[in-house]
């Protein structure tokens, strides 16, 4: 058997060998699935073990996206822009056995919680960047205000946590320990009334456990340009994209045709009423678009304004949900689409902007939004209901003290669509996260779970049902901060074709009365009193103290029709799909 790799095999003059370019889309993901498994094996944290709040990816040598497998929609879109900023900041510079690190929102990073690494693949022979692997992890607390690092009150980037731009943690080899301390630790605590990293040798694990997932990529792309050479790889990773091109130009011929018309738009609103806005203009003849968000509200004080990065995740994710194909979601899906974001808006928000809830849930409600305009699909949940509680911070003298912080992100009812109902009590859109296990829950942190389960009524009614949203109530056995970042507390999921909209989320605190705090009535022997705190809010939980959360429910598609909820025959069964029935899938087969 000859030893020659397949890089003989040429493309045929009609283009791509239709074989080989499922082949190389396959094993591009299988690279990032890989990359995905050894980064969920080797990491310690509920966030990243449990929740699989982690995506790993494959890039181009001029920073694209290639491959990734089915991770968080919300990472994939914006590691090309932390990429391409790496990339520009060193120009060139970068040697074997260089890790790069960072989080900016102003670097490509999504919000400070989540940590990109970044490793370049460099040829063996020529020594040149032939790709990129790359991770990202979101991690339970960065220092800041809050415990968790996602402050419902933040009103700028510093009291969201450490802010890295570019840090070389791996420098010919060498892991820079020293230096992530003093980025992690020490720099974020000089920002008054904030923290550094409550946990960093949980952090420093983790980060270590994503250069090792990076590295696992470097071995398996290695082992593909070994079997089929350089020239090759790279001629069929561009056919990927093009395939990508060429499938969105398609999606946008075919809905400008079903619309009657090349201008689509729509509009929907934040709970503090900040509208995004949206118009869409499609040229018919060469499949193009361009979507402008004109109109959208200004950067607001809070943390709801959302990088530019994020923007185009939500965008990207939408075109590759809209398209009926197996395909990567790679670049090629943005090539046909001219986004533009007007300036000084909560999407192009300012430097020093707090933007920790932009990427949650102001990207909820971009894709509800670009949804809504090409008429896809009703409202879902719009929020990831992010809850965070935790102890530790600065002692009585300022300096940094160990503790820990826990985030977790809450399910709901996902939005109807011309021939199927919304989906009961699941992460939505962009998010694509899961849960931690109660038991794991329990046994790590000083919490009891009274309640977990889907909230009956909370469904859009209509032709097609909404999904029902879920209550979750956590009972806190020790005193500690507890925060909730939430959306869709005042505004309603919108259905869709006169479907009826899903219900408000709200969140409770089921507080015990104490003598101590002044509200112990023994008169009317009152033991508890119930506080709705908002959509956004941080409380200092007493002992026995819960938080009962009531997630939003997803809109309905079409006027009821006097049927029965979720007696419709015609309508296919729901089937266990995405990332998560996908993963177990994998491993199950192992």
């Amino acid at each position: 058997m000859s030893d020659t790799p397949v890089s003989r095999i040429k493309t045929p003059s009609n283009g791509p060998d239709p074989i080989l370019l499922t082949l190389f889309a396959n094993r591009f993901m299988s690279v990032a699935e890989a990359m995905g498994r050894s980064l969920q094996q080797t990491s310690i944290s509920t966030n990243i073990k449990e929740r699989l709040d982690f995506s790993c990816a494959l890039f181009a040598p001029d920073g694209d996206l290639v491959a990734n497998a089915p991770f968080i929609p919300i990472h994939l879109g914006s590691m090309s822009f932390a990429v391409k900023y790496q990339m520009n900041l060193y120009k060139g510079t970068l040697k074997e056995g260089d890790v790069l690190m960072t989080n900016s929102p102003h670097a490509g990073g999504s919000h400070l919680p989540d940590i990109t690494i970044i490793t370049p693949v460099f040829d063996s022979k020529t020594k040149e960047i032939i790709f990129f692997t790359a991770s990202r992890g979101h991690h339970a607390d960065i220092g800041g205000i809050l415990p968790g690092s996602m402050p419902p009150t933040s009103v700028n980037i510093f009291e969201e946590g450490a802010e890295i731009v570019s840090f070389k943690i791996v420098n010919g080899g060498v892991f820079d320990r020293d230096g992530l301390i003093d980025y992690m630790v020490d720099k974020p605590s000089q920002y008054p009334g904030s923290s550094g990293c409550r946990n960093i040798r949980d952090v420093e694990s983790d980060l270590k456990a994503q250069i090792a997932a990076n590295h696992k990529g470097i071995q398996l792309i290695h082992a593909i340009v070994d079997d089929y050479g350089l020239e090759t790889v790279q001629e069929y990773m561009y056919h990927i994209r093009n395939n990508a091109e060429m499938s969105v130009r398609n999606l946008l011929k075919d809905v400008a045709k079903r619309a009657g018309s090349n201008v689509l738009s729509a509009i929907d609103y934040l709970d503090d009423g900040s509208p995004i806005q949206l118009k869409v203009e499609i040229d018919e003849t060469k499949g193009s678009a361009i979507l402008d968000f004109e109109g959208t509200g200004c950067e607001v004080r809070g943390n709801l304004n959302s990088p530019i990065s994020v923007v185009h995740s939500a965008v990207i994710y939408c075109m590759r949900a809209m398209l009926d194909l197996d395909i990567p979601l790679n670049a090629g899906c943005l090539v046909p689409l001219d986004i533009r974001i007007p300036k000084k808006s909560l999407l192009a928000p300012s430097r020093t902007a707090a933007v920790c809830g932009g990427n949650v849930l102001t990207s909820q409600r971009i894709v509800d939004v670009v949804l809504k305009a090409f008429h896809a699909a009703a409202a879902s949940q719009g929020c990831t209901n992010n809850l965070t509680f935790g102890a530790g911070g600065k002692d009585k003298d300022g300096k940094s003290i160990a503790g820990w912080g826990y985030y977790e992100t809450i399910a709901g009812g996902s939005g109807a669509g011309p021939t199927w109902h919304g989906t009961d009590g699941v992460h939505t859109h962009i998010t694509n996260t899961r849960i931690g296990d109660v038991e794991i829950l329990e046994r790590r942190y000083p919490v009891m779970l009274h309640q977990f389960g889907l909230r009956s009524g909370s469904a859009g009614e209509g032709k097609f049902h909404g999904g029902e949203g879920v209550i979750r109530s956590i009972e806190f056995m020790e005193p500690m901060q507890v925060s909730i970042l939430s959306e869709r507390r005042t505004r309603q999921p919108y259905g869709m074709e006169g479907g009826g909209p899903g219900a408000l989320g709200r969140n409770t605190w089921i507080k015990q009365c104490r003598a101590e705090d002044g509200d112990l009535d023994e008169k009317t022997e009152l033991r508890e009193r119930s506080i709705n705190i908002g959509g956004k809010a941080t409380v200092w939980m007493g002992k026995g103290d819960r938080l009962l959360i009531e997630t939003p429910g997803g809109g309905a598609w079409g006027a009821p029709e006097g049927t029965t909820k979720g007696l419709h025959d015609h309508v296919k069964a729901w089937e266990p799909r995405g990332s998560i029935a996908e993963r177990a899938a994998a491993q199950a087969a192992f």
